[in-house]
């Protein structure tokens, strides 16, 4: 396996708690202490934006998106972990000046599958959310710019906002980025959905990987970061999970180039 040849690594299982009481499972995270459930980036329609600019791609998005959150929702059972809240940290879909008719008809399907699994549920504006409103109304949801939960801030990081510079604040948690990381082996190059855990001004961050299957997202390792947040700091410093089927811990972005090398 391509990941287990580049570097040494601990195969975890498909739930890691990757700071005390915060669980990453799948491509998502769970707080314990709140009984909340994250996801970030869907991006809801990219397909169908895609195939507007003359892309061949098949619809698989929905489909892909489902199954994973059913793999979700049964490790949450079988650890007994309740859900009382899921927050969606940002782009849910994916045009900025309209709404796409495979946007409408996902993103309210997606909604309606996660209303039967929560009391609540809460829409975070990400930087393409733009025109979201019409659909948070529709379904009765919650639709706000950022959210806390004792001293942790959700919010979608293309953007720090000023709650997150208070002292109250201990823990960010940001989507946006979408962080990956590409591994090499011999002229075979593969991209890692990821988790990145570190520090911003002395409080942890923590960035999530995208909920979106059209593509990867940013290889942190090559591309330029996107996040503020992310800019703002030392990136070789942060830890990396990778998820592929199970979540693998690399250890620091640091080890992982020294290793590359």
């Amino acid at each position: 396996m391509i990941i287990t040849k580049n570097a040494k690594i601990i195969k975890m299982s498909k739930k890691i708690e990757i700071s005390r009481n915060v669980f990453a499972i799948n491509l998502s995270i769970y707080l314990r202490e709140h009984k909340t459930l994250i996801l970030s980036d869907f991006h809801i329609g990219l397909e169908e934006a895609l195939q507007k600019q003359g892309f061949l791609i098949p619809r698989f998005q929905l489909k892909n998106i489902v199954n994973n959150l059913n793999e979700i929702f049964e490790i949450l059972k079988n650890n007994k972990f309740d859900v009382e809240r899921i927050v969606i940290n940002g782009d849910l879909k994916h045009e900025f000046g309209t709404i796409s008719d495979q946007e409408w008809r996902d993103t309210l399907k997606i909604i309606d599958f996660l209303k039967e699994k929560s009391q609540e549920i809460v829409l975070i504006k990400g930087n393409h959310d733009t025109i979201l409103g019409p659909i948070a109304s529709k379904k009765n949801i919650s639709l706000v710019e950022n959210l806390i939960l004792d001293s942790n801030l959700i919010t979608h990081g293309d953007r720090i906002p000023e709650e997150a510079k208070g002292n109250k604040i201990k823990r960010v948690i940001i989507g946006h980025e979408h962080p990956t990381i590409s591994l090499r082996e011999g002229i075979r190059v593969e991209k890692f959905k990821a988790f990145l855990v570190g520090k911003w001004k002395k409080k942890e961050l923590i960035a999530m990987p995208s909920f979106c299957f059209v593509t990867e997202g940013t290889d942190i390792l090559r591309e330029e970061l996107l996040s503020p947040f992310l800019k703002e700091n030392d990136i070789k410093k942060f830890k990396v999970i990778i998820y592929e089927d199970e979540l693998y811990n690399f250890g620091t972005i640091e080890k992982i180039l020294n290793v590359i090398d």
